[in-house]
Protein backbone atom coordinates (compact mmCIF):
# COMPACT_ATOMS: atom_id res chain seq x y z
CA UNK A 1 0.00 0.00 0.00
CA UNK A 2 1.08 3.68 -0.48
CA UNK A 3 0.34 6.65 0.73
CA UNK A 4 0.70 10.00 -0.09
CA UNK A 5 1.06 13.27 1.57
CA UNK A 6 2.60 16.68 2.06
CA UNK A 7 0.11 18.38 -0.51
CA UNK A 8 -0.79 21.78 0.48
CA UNK A 9 -0.58 25.84 -1.26
CA UNK A 10 1.98 27.46 -1.98
CA UNK A 11 2.92 31.01 -3.74
CA UNK A 12 4.49 30.79 -7.31
CA UNK A 13 8.48 30.55 -6.41
CA UNK A 14 7.85 28.57 -3.67
CA UNK A 15 9.03 25.36 -2.36
CA UNK A 16 6.89 22.11 -1.30
CA UNK A 17 8.12 18.46 -0.37
CA UNK A 18 5.37 15.55 -0.85
CA UNK A 19 6.03 12.17 0.31
CA UNK A 20 4.85 8.19 -0.45
CA UNK A 21 5.62 6.04 1.92
CA UNK A 22 5.24 2.10 1.88
CA UNK A 23 3.59 -0.45 3.99
CA UNK A 24 3.86 -3.94 3.07
CA UNK A 25 6.74 -3.92 0.53
CA UNK A 26 10.08 -2.43 0.01
CA UNK A 27 10.18 0.49 -2.09
CA UNK A 28 14.31 -0.08 -2.73
CA UNK A 29 13.48 -2.91 -4.26
CA UNK A 30 10.35 -1.24 -6.61
CA UNK A 31 10.58 1.47 -9.44
CA UNK A 32 8.87 4.82 -7.52
CA UNK A 33 7.34 7.54 -9.68
CA UNK A 34 5.22 10.66 -9.32
CA UNK A 35 2.45 11.32 -11.71
CA UNK A 36 0.43 14.28 -11.68
CA UNK A 37 -3.21 15.34 -12.88
CA UNK A 38 -4.25 18.71 -13.36
CA UNK A 39 -8.47 19.54 -13.54
CA UNK A 40 -9.37 18.68 -16.80
CA UNK A 41 -6.54 16.75 -17.98
CA UNK A 42 -4.83 13.30 -18.00
CA UNK A 43 -2.66 12.00 -15.94
CA UNK A 44 0.92 12.53 -16.64
CA UNK A 45 4.68 11.16 -15.50
CA UNK A 46 6.61 13.68 -13.04
CA UNK A 47 9.77 11.84 -12.23
CA UNK A 48 10.66 8.28 -11.16
CA UNK A 49 13.30 6.64 -9.21
CA UNK A 50 14.63 3.05 -9.85
CA UNK A 51 15.40 0.60 -7.39
CA UNK A 52 18.77 0.16 -5.52
CA UNK A 53 19.92 -2.25 -7.24
CA UNK A 54 19.64 -0.03 -10.64
CA UNK A 55 21.85 2.48 -8.82
CA UNK A 56 18.90 3.99 -7.86
CA UNK A 57 18.74 6.25 -11.58
CA UNK A 58 16.64 8.70 -12.07
CA UNK A 59 14.43 10.51 -14.60
CA UNK A 60 12.46 12.95 -14.51
CA UNK A 61 9.88 15.05 -16.96
CA UNK A 62 11.05 17.99 -19.56
CA UNK A 63 8.37 20.55 -17.63
CA UNK A 64 10.53 19.71 -14.20
CA UNK A 65 13.62 18.75 -14.81
CA UNK A 66 15.94 21.29 -12.85
CA UNK A 67 13.41 22.08 -10.33
CA UNK A 68 12.00 19.19 -8.73
CA UNK A 69 14.26 15.88 -6.77
CA UNK A 70 13.39 12.51 -6.36
CA UNK A 71 14.62 10.57 -3.55
CA UNK A 72 13.76 7.73 -1.22
CA UNK A 73 15.11 7.67 2.55
CA UNK A 74 15.35 3.08 2.20
CA UNK A 75 14.99 3.19 6.04
CA UNK A 76 11.97 4.98 6.22
CA UNK A 77 10.81 2.74 3.24
CA UNK A 78 9.87 6.01 1.71
CA UNK A 79 9.93 7.98 -1.50
CA UNK A 80 9.86 11.96 -1.75
CA UNK A 81 9.52 14.74 -4.44
CA UNK A 82 10.81 18.06 -3.61
CA UNK A 83 9.29 20.52 -6.13
CA UNK A 84 10.95 24.08 -6.11
CA UNK A 85 10.71 27.28 -8.09
CA UNK A 86 7.01 25.88 -8.23
CA UNK A 87 4.70 27.90 -10.90
CA UNK A 88 1.12 28.18 -11.41
CA UNK A 89 1.20 25.37 -13.84
CA UNK A 90 2.26 22.62 -11.02
CA UNK A 91 -0.68 22.86 -9.81
CA UNK A 92 -2.81 19.31 -9.52
CA UNK A 93 -3.00 15.90 -7.47
CA UNK A 94 0.36 13.95 -7.20
CA UNK A 95 -0.48 10.49 -7.11
CA UNK A 96 2.35 7.94 -6.32
CA UNK A 97 3.07 4.93 -7.50
CA UNK A 98 5.09 1.68 -7.58
CA UNK A 99 6.03 -1.47 -9.57
CA UNK A 100 8.34 -4.29 -9.40
CA UNK A 101 9.02 -4.55 -13.07
CA UNK A 102 12.23 -3.43 -14.21
CA UNK A 103 13.54 -2.73 -17.93
CA UNK A 104 16.10 -0.65 -19.23
CA UNK A 105 13.67 1.72 -21.57
CA UNK A 106 11.93 4.63 -19.78
CA UNK A 107 9.39 4.45 -17.14
CA UNK A 108 6.72 6.55 -18.15
CA UNK A 109 3.43 5.72 -18.94
CA UNK A 110 0.83 5.05 -16.32
CA UNK A 111 0.50 1.66 -17.23
CA UNK A 112 3.98 0.94 -16.18
CA UNK A 113 2.90 1.19 -12.84
CA UNK A 114 0.85 -1.90 -10.71
CA UNK A 115 0.56 -0.26 -7.31
CA UNK A 116 -0.87 3.20 -6.84
CA UNK A 117 -1.35 5.60 -4.09
CA UNK A 118 -4.18 8.22 -3.42
CA UNK A 119 -3.56 11.51 -4.51
CA UNK A 120 -2.34 14.63 -2.31
CA UNK A 121 -3.57 17.62 -4.00
CA UNK A 122 -0.62 20.81 -4.92
CA UNK A 123 -2.04 24.00 -5.33
CA UNK A 124 0.31 27.18 -6.43
CA UNK A 125 -0.81 30.48 -6.64
CA UNK A 126 0.50 33.30 -8.97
Amino acid sequence: QLQASGGGSVQAGGSLRVSCAASGRTLSRMTTAWFRQAPGKEREYVADIRRSLSSSFTNYADSVKGRFTISRDNAKNTVYLQMNSLKFEDTAVYYCAATERHFLGLMTRVSDYSSWGQGTLVTVSS
